[in-house]
């Protein structure tokens, strides 16, 4: 009897350990587990993965596949299926055509008393989807704290200060 969460934790331990968002930062890539679900009879990992670099992006595609591959053969075909979905790319190659959204995004930042940090984000944003679909949309920041944990947070303080950004890039763009 092959028992699937058993497989299921197997699979979760052939990941590199510290390539998750906790052990890595910036522009390193990782996998998420998301979700999972199991017991003797069928399991089910979901995972996010991310990377900004297309090329490793691809290679962690292919480490899920391979493991796939491995564990069918370990544990008899059919015991793991893998099924990939890709939902945001690195909009870089996107913005990279549209710099003057950046200039004017740091200058909006300035004229507003704000001191422009640039960072990557590292999960999806819609900004990624829109710029993909033909509206090239860098991300701003919202002046949010602790992302995607029981104390995420904004002050009103933080949401005045977007519109204001928001505002001042109307009117550079208006000019």
């Amino acid at each position: 009897m092959v028992n699937a969460s058993l497989v299921a934790m197997e699979i979760n331990s052939m990941l590199p350990g510290m390539e998750t968002p906790r052990g890595t930062e910036d522009y390193e890539g990782f996998y998420h587990l998301v979700t999972m679900s199991g017991e003797c009879a069928k399991a089910q990992l979901n995972y996010i993965v991310r990377d900004h670099d297309k090329n490793f992006f691809e290679a962690r595609k292919n480490t899920l596949r391979l493991i796939e591959k491995n564990m069918n053969e370990k544990w008899g075909a059919g015991t793991v299926t893998l099924t990939l979905t890709d939902q945001y790319k690195n909009m870089a190659e996107i913005i990279a055509g549209c710099m003057h959204l950046i200039d004017n995004a740091k200058l909006a930042c300035e004229n507003t008393g704000i001191a422009p940090i640039i960072m990557p984000i590292r999960g999806g944003t819609d900004g990624c989807q829109l710029s993909f679909k033909g509206l090239p949309c860098p991300n701003l920041g919202t002046g949010g704290h602790a992302y995607h944990g029981p104390y995420e947070h904004i002050t009103v303080e933080g949401m005045d200060k977007s519109v204001d950004v928001v505002m001042e890039l109307i009117r550079l763009y208006a000019k």
